[in-house]
């Protein structure tokens, strides 16, 4: 799912399609690779450009997790603050004007910061990462292995070739898992694109689609503290104490997201967008909305909380011209989450035929 940012001005690659997922390419900003998004811009392409109307919306809560997300202007002054804070004391001062930013494992590496920082003030954050590395990385590993494990728990209810070509690439992972080569690190990526080379039989295909979506269940530096962790000590592509205090800020980068994924055919129109942070709509790719529901349960009433602000925004003068914009969004959600969303639009003083003539009077 294309994932739309807010900018620092430096150009953004075209969209790749990565597993029948579209990503952004962005080009680094003094930043070594990073995770999911290295921008800081929300850009309005062509693949995002009915969402531009969305833009002007600020201090939004996040549909999917509820943190209050980050403008372009907010994430941008933030990280030139950041980049003046060069030990652990003084970054945790800025980082802590922002903890309804973050996400839950950015909210907890925060704390271990912030912890750390009391005990050695003059420290860095690479030094508090190397020193739980060692421990971290054992968790990771065991993290990593309980989802091969269900997979191939899964596969029992397979054909006998299913099974074994499932087994041959969960056992190749964990090789790579416990060599631990940091040269040839494993990725969640590796398996999903190994996976994809199995051709399953018709009527196991659905057994097969199931297994492969446990795959996206594994840890990343988002979703797990160690993985977090073990990433921002890697010994190749080292990190410096400034990237990872901005990295605790860089997912709750306002964007916009496809309702129906894109790259399955969702339309560029305004009523399949939605404002969503960076971190979410990355981790959800092309998931469907179900799905990702299953995985985070809360996203309902969050969706209502987004709602009510869309619809006060509208009640205070924003977004003129789209008044009809709660009714589309209504629509798309309570389809693409097979009726699990339903939101209430009760408190808006438009009735769906009022908003549609205001938007044809202009």
């Amino acid at each position: 799912m294309y994932i739309s940012s807010v900018m620092l001005g430096f150009p953004v690659k075209n969209l790749t399609p990565i597993n029948n997922r579209s990503v952004s390419q962005p080009i680094p900003h003094k930043l070594k690779q990073d995770t999911f998004v290295k921008s800081s811009q929300i850009n309005f392409g062509s693949a995002t450009s009915q969402s531009a109307p969305l833009k002007q919306l600020r201090n939004m809560i996040d549909p999917y997790s509820g943190i209050t997300m980050l403008s372009s202007n907010e994430l941008s002054i933030a990280e030139k603050t950041l980049d003046k804070c060069k030990d652990a004391q003084s970054a945790v001062k800025v980082l802590s004007r922002y903890t309804k930013n973050m996400l839950p494992v950015e909210k907890e590496m925060f704390d271990i910061f912030k912890k750390y920082s009391k005990q050695v003030p003059n420290g860095s954050f690479v030094d508090c990462l190397n020193n739980l590395r060692p421990e971290a990385h054992k968790k990771l590993m065991l993290e990593e292995f309980d989802i091969l494990d269900k997979v191939d728990d899964m596969s029992r209810n397979a054909s006998p070739d299913l099974a074994l070509a499932v087994r041959h690439k969960t056992t190749k992972c964990r090789d790579v898992i416990l060599t631990d080569n940091p040269m040839k690190p494993f990725k969640r990526k590796t398996l999903i694109t190994s996976l994809d080379e199995i051709t399953p039989t018709p009527k196991e295909k659905k057994l097969f689609e199931k297994l492969k979506e446990q795959v996206e269940y594994l840890p990343t530096s988002g979703t797990s503290k160690n993985a977090f962790i073990v990433k921002y000590t890697d010994t190749v592509k080292p990190r410096t104490h400034e990237e990872i205090a901005k990295r605790l800020l860089r997912p709750a980068l306002q964007s916009a997201e496809h309702i129906h994924p894109d790259s399955l055919g969702g339309a560029n129109a305004l009523g399949n967008f939605i404002l969503t942070s960076a971190g979410r709509n990355s981790e959800r790719g092309n998931m469907s909305l179900t799905k990702f529901i299953q995985k985070y349960p809360d996203i309902p009433t969050y969706m209502q909380t987004h709602a009510e602000q869309i619809i006060d925004n509208i009640h205070n003068g924003k977004l003129e011209g789209y008044e009809d914009y709660p009714y589309k969004l209504k629509k798309s959600l309570f389809k693409e989450s097979d009726g699990i969303i339903n939101i209430d639009l009760s408190s808006y003083k438009y009735s769906e035929e009022e908003a549609q003539k205001m938007v044809g009077n202009l």
